[in-house]
């Protein structure tokens, strides 16, 4: 049997997502993008912790995961306030990554817009309360 890398692989399927956070805390980009990183393998190194950059205009922290293989499930995690996610991908990329984010948060979807190929969602994560 194949591993879900090999299946995406062979079938043509874009595994990786690419995720900006930006209206938020920076702690709260760092727990995000963590937390992400404990499920999935990422274009930065684990130690990696955005950095607020002053200057008149927002802050975008950007990163890129492949979620062809779930390294591991990330548990809840606290945030100080809401985080809004611009997810963009592949439609079965995009998918997987929602789906491991309830594991780390409560997810909400703001809104989608849908292309040939990929997606964009844009998503609201929150503070999972049992």
């Amino acid at each position: 049997m194949k591993s879900t890398r090999e299946h995406t692989a062979a079938h043509g399927i874009d595994a990786e997502v690419t995720v900006e956070l930006s209206g938020c805390e920076t702690q709260d980009a760092h727990a995000v993008f963590g937390a992400l990183r404990t499920v999935f393998a990422s274009d930065r190194a684990p130690d990696d912790r955005p950095q607020e950059v002053a200057g008149a205009r927002p802050t975008v922290w950007s990163s890129t995961f492949d979620v062809s293989e779930v390294r591991r499930k990330a548990g809840p995690t606290r945030l100080s306030k809401p985080v809004t996610a611009d997810v963009q991908g592949g439609y079965w990329a995009v998918a997987k990554l929602q789906e491991e984010l309830t594991g780390a948060f409560a997810v909400q979807v703001l809104g989608t817009a849908a292309g040939d190929q990929e997606q964009e969602v844009q998503l609201r994560l929150d503070t999972r309360h049992p």
